[in-house]
């Protein structure tokens, strides 16, 4: 296994995005899960989905987010980084949670999470009915790693980074 490795949870316009880029700013080695991880996929298998089972259904595109657990145990194992942090949500995180040294939850309230998302174009949470799942995702949880150290969101973006890196 690499030195240390970290993932950064979230709901959708908790700041998982935010909080990675500011980490590639302070010279630390970041992994974009939604952008280099993530497909289309079964959650148990890790198969991703052909075409013909895909869905254009928002609760079908949330539930089938998933990452390759194998390209994330090679990054994991990656020694050539003090640390990595890899930044994104994924629902197979059960498949490879146990390779994170910790595992950050990026929390804020829901208003907040709200008008961040009303400012995204071509992302998830630029639609009302995409807002409307992930308030139902902040409000029950469903989604986050269990046990996940709790990190207040709605602090200045240089102020969450220093909270994690404290425990890391």
């Amino acid at each position: 296994m690499a030195i240390r490795n970290y993932l950064i949870e979230g709901v959708s316009g908790s700041g998982k995005t935010s909080v990675a880029t500011e980490l590639e700013r302070r010279g630390y080695h970041v992994v974009h899960g939604d952008r280099v991880l993530a497909y289309q996929g079964d959650p148990e298998t890790g198969a991703r989905l052909p075409p013909e089972r895909r869905s254009d259904d928002l609760h079908f595109l949330n539930d089938h987010h998933i990452w390759d657990p194998e390209q994330v145990r090679a990054l994991a194992a990656d020694q050539s980084h003090a640390m990595t942090f890899f930044c994104g949500g994924s629902r197979n995180h059960d498949k490879f949670v146990h390779l994170f040294d910790a595992v950050f939850i990026l929390e804020a309230d829901w208003p907040l999470i709200e008008s961040r998302l009303k400012t995204r174009t071509g992302e998830w949470g630029e639609t009302e009915a995409e807002r409307a799942i992930t308030r139902e995702l902040h409000r029950t949880g469903r989604d986050q790693p269990a046990g996940g150290i709790r990190i207040d969101a709605t602090r200045p973006l240089a102020a969450v980074v220093d909270a994690i890196l404290a425990q890391c």
